[in-house]
């Protein structure tokens, strides 16, 4: 049951929007996730401020999981929202900050996993 929440100071078309989406579901295979419970949320120009200035290309993305997944699957992911980010919208790495949140307890459809 993972999450990927993201923020993006560039505005994005439905296009560019449904590419990400696709990419997301993709990526979470690094985590040894699957995208048939994949939830995605894509948040586009928003204001980012990175060491007191404000970033006119930066990116700030949560993954919730079900589970941990280690912090080795977490570098390499990183690393590959790095690359999609900056071939597909122009952000660069130093302007990319990714959390991952390991979830114990996780709801839907009236229960808990």
């Amino acid at each position: 049951m993972p999450l990927i929440n993201a923020k993006f100071t560039v505005s994005l078309d439905e296009n560019q929007k449904e590419e990400l989406k696709d990419a997301f579901g993709q990526l979470i295979g690094t985590l040894n996730k699957s995208e048939a419970y994949l939830m995605v949320g894509i948040e586009d120009g928003k204001d980012l401020w990175l060491g007191g200035r404000k970033l006119e290309k930066g990116a700030y993305v949560e993954v919730s999981l079900l589970g941990d997944a280690g912090s080795d699957l977490y570098s390499k992911m990183t690393g590959q929202f790095c690359e999609l980010f900056s071939e597909k919208l122009g952000i660069p790495g130093n302007a990319v900050y990714v959390t991952y949140h390991p979830v114990r307890d996780w709801g839907w459809n009236g229960r808990n996993f």
